[in-house]
């Protein structure tokens, strides 16, 4: 036989593998193909390919291995149990580009599952690959290295921990000073799910010098890019006042308020998340945001039909309220209380209507006046049904009550305080009450119309224990009015009448005998008179 014969069949069984390997990656791009892969022992056989002699063969191998390892979370662990990693990371520096990005997409693929498995890569010497893959002078590798280095970190604080000691965070940020869009988006997003997890690992990232680049990303015209980069700077910001500083500091206003009404529902809701998360926590921080338009944005996204950032702007509007008195008002000038009635109505979502509750509470709790704007919405009776609505949570329930005793509290506009009286129940109606109790004693109108209005009757019809804040509202109450008039109003007062009817004692006969000796007592006066005018006349 020739030697040309001979090479011929190598050759043949090297077309052979790489028409295996490729069919096979081919066929994993299907996930419903995934599970009769696994059942064939395709996975078996891609290990043994990742230590063939022919690169080319190693890589498709790896390609196989990390399609399938995403689409079945079995896959991944057989992967991690049969000890393939070590066989896919072996002299990784030492190989081309296509090879890396192959090892790559299949660290990715492992680390996106849970915890568990990303903590094995980690262990497994993964993490050192990916920074050495962030060093690489090539842009799609680095771009493999942070998606990867993102799905480690977005798992655990302590995972994002062992991202930021390996000394990744500052190569991440230089990632993001590449042109490459891609580049760009995915080392955004790696910074926020490194700095979501506390305020230490968010600190790093700012101390990295992480937030100028995010702040000049902003103003790209690439969707995807925008939205990680408000996401990015909202995990910063939402751990401390300090943070939220670092980040307003930036100059990031108004340009955030103007990408509130952008197009996309996304970057709309995560502009508001990073309000929401800049107003929290402090009153200077929210006046700041306030004076550049922040009210108005919120109230203008408000009116977008998309729910996705309806939760923020609606949280971000309780909290410039909570701040100040001054602030609340703000928010009634803008016809805030109206519109969030209307959510309140509309919405069918138990997490919208929670914090949309809530957010009333916020307006309604500093004083009279904004109590009264609360009542005038008829907000009161749409708490309350929320309240008793078995179809509630507990979540909403509590909001529910805690914003009727804070606005209760502050209202002394009986109007909207008196439909409550027929339907509150005993821990409600006390606060409602216990406002009637303070404005009826200086009132005549109020009073006049409470008892036209049956206030004062309902009044009457409250079972209230002995000694209890009820029973002395209801007292303070009572003597507010003429004593025949609150027990005109009493529930029995009928009986009492009826009763007083069977036990009287009728006096007719004895007035008759009185009335006619009186009679006679005159006759014979009148008759004595004339005998005496006569005998004078005779005279």
């Amino acid at each position: 036989m020739t030697a040309r014969s001979i090479f011929q069949v190598f050759d043949q069984y090297q077309k052979a593998r790489i028409s295996f390997v490729q069919t096979v990656g081919e066929l994993a791009l299907r996930s419903q193909n995934v599970e009769y892969l696994r059942q064939a022992g395709a996975l078996e056989l891609l290990q043994s390919l990742l230590s063939d002699t022919c690169v080319q063969i190693q890589q498709c191998a790896a390609i196989a291995i990390g399609r399938m390892v995403h689409c079945d979370v079995r896959l991944a662990k057989q992967v991690i149990n049969r000890n393939c990693l070590p066989l896919l990371l072996r002299d990784i520096e030492r190989q081309n580009k296509y090879y890396k990005r192959a090892v790559l997409f299949v660290i990715r693929s492992l680390t996106g599952h849970n915890e568990e498995i990303a903590s094995v890569v980690v262990s497994s010497g993964g993490l050192e690959a990916l920074v050495l893959c962030l060093e690489d002078f090539e842009p799609m590798v680095k771009q493999g290295a942070v998606w990867a280095i993102g799905h480690i970190a977005r798992h655990s604080l302590a995972l994002a921990q062992n991202v930021v000691d390996i000394g990744a965070v500052p190569l991440v940020i230089l990632c993001l000073q590449e042109p490459e869009l891609t580049i760009k988006q995915v080392s955004v997003s790696a910074i926020a799910d490194v700095a979501k997890h506390g305020v230490d690992l968010a600190q790093n990232v700012v101390d990295a010098g992480a937030v100028p680049h995010l702040v000049r990303n902003l103003g790209n015209q690439d969707e995807k890019l925008k939205r990680n980069v408000l996401h990015a700077l909202s995990c910063i910001a939402t751990h401390s006042n300090d943070l939220a500083e670092v980040v307003v500091e930036a100059e990031i206003f108004p340009s955030v308020l103007i990408h509130m009404s952008h197009a996309c529902p996304v970057v709309r809701r995560n502009a508001a998340s990073l309000v929401r998360d800049i107003v929290k926590h402090s009153l200077e921080l929210t006046q700041l945001v306030v004076n550049t338009g922040g009210i108005g944005a919120l109230m203008e996204a408000l009116h977008h039909q998309s729910e996705e950032s309806k939760v923020p702007c609606i949280t971000a509007v309780g909290y410039i309220a909570g701040h100040s008195d001054q602030l609340a008002m703000s928010v009634l000038g803008c016809n805030g209380v109206d519109a969030l009635t209307g959510i309140l109505r509309a919405s069918s979502d138990d997490a919208t209507q929670a914090v949309t509750v809530w957010t009333l509470g916020q307006i309604g709790k500093h004083s009279p006046e904004h109590a009264k704007a609360i009542g005038i919405a008829n907000a009161f009776p749409l708490l309350l049904n929320f309240y008793l609505a078995n179809t509630s949570s507990e979540d909403l329930k509590y909001k529910c009550k805690t914003t009727l005793k804070q606005c209760l509290q502050k209202c002394i506009m009986l109007s909207a305080l008196e439909p409550l009286l027929y339907v509150a129940p005993i821990n409600i109606l006390k606060y409602v009450l216990g406002q009637f109790s303070k404005v009826l004693p200086n009132d005549p109108k109020a009073r006049r119309l409470f008892v036209t209005s049956g206030g004062l009757k309902k009044v009457q019809e409250i079972q209230a224990e002995p000694g209890s804040r009820l029973m002395e509202y209801i007292t303070i109450i009572n003597a507010c009015f003429p004593e025949e008039i609150v027990r005109y109003y009493s529930p029995n007062y009928p009986e009492t009448l009826l009763d007083a009817v069977e036990q009287y004692s009728p006096q007719i006969m004895t007035m008759l005998r009185e009335t006619k000796l009186r009679d006679s007592d005159v006759q014979a006066d009148v008759s004595v008179a004339l005998d005496a005018a006569y005998s004078q006349t005779d005279t």
